[in-house]
């Protein structure tokens, strides 16, 4: 008995070392990665001075563009995401768990499937055109520049905003509604004591996060825009690389793009706050007292709305695809060829991005169990360095510091699926972070006294409990890499294409029913393969 302390300490000790060493090994890899890649731009641009970055004025013009674009998005997603949000925290009804599924779709909905979408209803041949020329109005809607560019971003990002603001209210402890039922608060005074405050919490999470989305956004501004007026500094990079092959002003346009981007991260960090915890019963249904038909009719068009702004577009996908050229697509190799890379760089990409995020988590939890919380932070930081350094710049990088040493298009694959997998990474770290955390928690005294450790501790305690977590994870990363353009849009050819660069090419060439087939095929792979992913993962064995 007298050796038992002994050997569980030294288990411990072990436990620790391999706890630690896949960590540090997966984060010196990103870090060598990102220095390298960093290090080949500034090899490119060292001939230019850094006051060109002002005194330019195409510069200047996509800096503010870019600017503008993700204010106005950012503007017209988040303001109306508030009343929605309250709205839908305030009403039962039937299709409420339909229409948040809905919402969750639009995370990890290919964008190009939500562009198509958007022009088969707001385009120059959509429906309400259609609709207008057949009422005799003289109306034409043009959905391409700074106005196409700002739906699309609210279509995407507004029911984003409702799921994060809709779950801050539905954190008011039940005992706050009962207390302004007693007091006789209701209609705007209780919007203004009860809910706001919970709201003001999460909305400069939210404002950040949507801001950074719509400012580092790729596909949306290269299908939607892409004109002189509306052209961005990540559209402006893959101008500069892919048509006029201009290395130097690639390279500057990728570092200056960086550099804004940390500044936003940082400042997004300084002004938000950590969420308070309420304490209380959290009722997800709380009962409203004295509700009136005018608040019914408030939230009812607030609801109606944003029905009318997420359904038609995605309805309109199924519609369009079901044409004459679904045959003659189903039947194309080149179609299948497309699927067949994207699904290859697909499960690679999410596979190594799942492996480095536990990797890293790992290395995290045991140094917050060791109250070392700067160095857990620092390593997650890491692994969530895509969300400062964007994927094409990355890609960027890569491709100056590829051609060096080699043909860089005949890496494009390893390259595509590297790129994917850091921009799943941040993902998977938020959502296995938590439940991590917690199992070591509650577990780690028993699995030491226990002897488990590896292979054992994980069939029998983390698979188990990280399942559902795990298999989320693996199904965002899976389908955010299904439907990405960034990196395949710089290295992608005739030879070497996914299918959203497949549906990009017919959108640009104006092969409507075709494309309508591939963004049918895009979402109903995204859809299916998310849902499959996660039912495989949390059947019963």
């Amino acid at each position: 008995m007298a050796t038992r302390p002994h050997a569980i300490k030294a288990f411990r000790l072990n436990t620790r070392f391999t706890s630690l060493l896949p960590g540090i090994t997966a984060a010196g890899c990103i870090t060598a990665l990102m220095v390298f890649a960093i290090s080949a731009l500034l090899g490119h641009a060292d001939e230019l001075s850094p006051q060109t970055l002002w005194h330019d004025p195409y510069l200047r013009h996509v800096t503010g563009f870019s600017f503008y674009q993700a204010f106005l998005s950012t503007l017209l997603s988040v303001v109306p995401a508030i009343p929605v949000a309250y709205a839908l925290s305030r009403r039962q009804f039937i299709g409420r768990a339909l229409l948040l599924r809905l919402f969750a779709m639009t995370l990890v909905l290919p964008v190009l499937v939500a562009v198509f979408g958007l022009l088969s209803i707001y385009g120059k041949s959509g429906l309400l055109n259609q609709w207008f020329a057949a009422a005799g109005w003289d109306i034409t809607l043009n959905i391409y520049g700074l106005s196409g560019i700002l739906l699309a971003h609210i279509f995407l990002n507004l029911p984003l905003a409702v799921r994060l603001l809709l779950q801050s209210l539905e954190g008011i402890p039940h005992e706050q509604h009962q207390l302004a039922a007693h007091l006789g608060v209701t209609g705007w005074n209780k919007f203004r004591l009860v809910a706001w405050p919970r709201l003001q919490q999460q909305l400069p999470h939210v404002i950040g996060l949507i801001f950074m989305l719509c400012f580092t956004s790729f596909a949306v501004i290269m299908s939607l825009g892409g004109g002189p007026k509306a052209t961005t500094i990540e559209l402006a990079i893959y101008q500069a690389l892919r048509y006029d092959f201009d290395l130097a002003s690639g390279a500057l346009l990728a570092l200056w793009q960086m550099l804004l981007c940390c500044s936003l991260v940082l400042a997004s960090q300084r002004f938000a706050k950590p969420l308070a915890t309420l304490s209380g019963t959290i009722n997800q249904a709380p009962h409203h007292y004295q509700d009136t038909w005018q608040s019914k009719l408030w939230d009812g068009l607030w609801i109606g709305g944003v029905i009318l702004l997420v359904a038609p577009p995605l309805l309109s996908v199924i519609t369009a695809g079901l044409n004459q050229q679904l045959i003659v697509q189903l039947s194309s190799a080149k179609l299948w060829q497309a699927i067949s890379h994207s699904l290859q760089i697909a499960a690679m990409s999410c596979v190594i991005a799942v492996v480095s995020g536990i990797a890293i988590l790992l290395t995290s939890r045991q140094w917050r169990l060791q109250r070392k919380k700067w160095a857990a932070d620092g390593i997650e930081l890491i692994g969530a360095m895509i969300l400062v350094t964007p994927g094409l710049v990355l890609s960027t990088g890569l491709f100056l510091l590829l051609r060096q040493y080699t043909d860089a298009f005949a890496m494009a694959f390893w390259v595509v699926v590297t790129v994917n997998a850091l921009m799943a990474l941040p993902y998977v770290i938020k959502t296995l972070s938590q439940p991590m955390l917690h199992i070591a928690q509650q577990f780690n005294p028993l699995c030491a006294s226990l002897g488990m450790a590896g292979l054992s501790r994980l069939r029998l305690l983390e698979w188990r409990a990280l399942r559902k977590p795990l298999s989320q994870a693996l199904a965002i990363g899976f389908v955010l890499s299904l439907g990405d353009l960034s990196a395949i849009a710089l290295f992608g050819s005739q030879n070497f294409q996914t299918l959203p660069l497949y549906l990009f090419e017919l959108l640009g060439s104006y092969q409507m029913d075709a494309a309508a087939v591939a963004a049918l095929i895009l979402l109903l792979l995204s859809l299916g393969l998310f849902t499959l992913v996660e039912t495989v993962l949390l059947r019963k064995k």
